[in-house]
């Protein structure tokens, strides 16, 4: 759909470039269609799918230009290319994704003659606030949008967003579209189509991860193709919040709670004696344990009766297929 000029967004919806005080047709040639293929037998494979297709923006860090793009895109990606807003197909390679932040970033395997988008921080954007988000294929693949909610977000596969912008009307190609403030500065990149409740409703919002938090790990997904950091502890579990209650609700395979021996349906009950009653605090008091290695004591109620378990996490990039340098 997104390489297709057969869908548009209404006109209502579009920046209106007289309006905006940033020349948007200029921001817009640095927007890109991205394809990545990925391996059947890749980790990610079933839940992400072997075809993704989204957006990038084009960047520059100490003169060298990059895409950047969601991570979930080109994670495993064995094969990535890249279309410019004059329908130039160029060759890329997956150059690094880092799970905590969720940000990736794609290296064209030639130079382009294409501008990078200015960064700033998203930290001065207020609820009500009117943002552009633009996608790759001009006006129509764009959207102004509202800031309707900025607060902690937690997923269900071990990944928290300490600070998520929350935006309505949605961008129906979220994954990797770019959200600018209003003097054309790219401050956050879209992930999630989510549900977001308000005082008398629940309706759809996008949800944007600031690249604020790309700024610390920036020079090392660039240098390294990963962050330096040691990496966080992994246990391989999806997990829901039910009634202040933090319940299993799925196992990786072979993974280190699995294979440690929990089950699904077990609830949660603490960490290393320490209690959770929400998913982020679960991540969180996995993650002040230590490393990824670090043994992590869990009480779960299985049966109506505690459980002591203690499950060797791991580090979930060495179950990833790498990116290829080049």
């Amino acid at each position: 759909m997104a390489g297709s000029k057969s869908w548009t967004l209404p006109a209502r919806l579009r920046p209106k470039p007289e309006l905006l005080a940033f020349d948007v047709e200029a921001a817009l040639r640095s927007m890109v269609l991205l394809r990545a293929e990925i391996p059947e037998d890749a980790f990610t494979a079933g839940p992400l799918g072997v075809e993704r297709v989204g957006h990038g923006t084009v960047i520059e860090s100490g003169g060298r230009k990059v895409v950047l793009t969601i991570g979930y895109l080109i994670t495993e990606a064995e094969s990535v290319w890249i279309t410019t807003h004059d329908n130039q197909v160029v060759e890329a390679h997956a150059l690094a994704y880092d799970y905590s932040t969720g940000f990736g970033l794609v290296q064209p395997l030639r130079p382009l003659d294409l501008p990078s988008l200015p960064r700033s921080s998203a930290a001065a954007l207020e609820i009500g606030h009117e943002v552009t988000v633009l996608g790759h294929g001009g006006l129509s693949h764009s959207l102004t949008t509202q800031l309707i909610a900025r607060h902690e977000f937690a997923g269900y596969w071990e990944y928290l967003l300490e600070d998520a912008l929350y935006t309505a009307p949605v961008h129906p190609l979220w994954g990797g579209s770019a959200m600018l403030d209003n003097r054309g500065r790219l401050v956050a990149i879209g992930s999630l189509l989510v549900q977001q409740q308000d005082r008398s409703s629940e309706h759809d919002a996008n949800l944007f991860v600031p690249v604020d938090t790309l700024e610390p790990v920036l020079e090392d997904l660039l240098r390294y193709g990963m962050a330096t950091q040691p990496p966080r502890p992994w246990l391989g579990v999806y997990s829901s919040e039910e009634s202040d209650r933090v319940v299993i609700a799925g196992l990786i395979a072979r993974g280190p709670a699995h294979e440690a021996g929990i089950s699904l349906g077990d609830t949660v009950m603490a960490v290393a004696g320490a209690p959770v009653d929400s998913i982020a605090n679960f991540y969180r008091a996995i993650w002040s344990q230590g490393p990824a290695g670090t043994p992590i004591p869990l009480t779960v109620l299985r049966d109506e009766q505690p459980v002591d378990i203690v499950v060797k996490s791991a580090n979930r990039l060495l179950h990833l297929k790498q990116p290829q340098r080049h």
